[in-house]
């Protein structure tokens, strides 16, 4: 099923759908990716809509939450225009 919205939104979704916590989420990114920068702050960051996820999360986040990456990049671009509006 296709989501929708701008991803601090989807992300936020997704991670309570699997019953992760924020810092879970940090742990299996850091497991997936090796990258020890992200945070439980930094996913917090991109749920409240503080930071838009790269290009690189955007793909490690698709991974860990069984998630198209093309729907994250949509979910992106929505948010980066929400921005723009304001």
């Amino acid at each position: 099923m296709p989501v929708s919205g701008p991803i601090s939104e989807i992300l936020a979704h997704l991670r309570r759908g699997r019953g992760l916590t924020q810092d879970d989420l940090a742990a299996r990114l850091h497991a997936a990716s090796g990258n020890t920068s992200v945070t439980r702050e930094e996913v917090s960051r991109w749920e409240r809509g503080k930071r838009i996820p790269g290009p690189y999360w955007r793909g490690w986040l698709g991974q860990v939450l069984d998630t198209p990456q093309q729907e994250l990049e949509r979910a992106a671009a929505i948010e980066r225009a929400a921005r723009r509006r304001h």
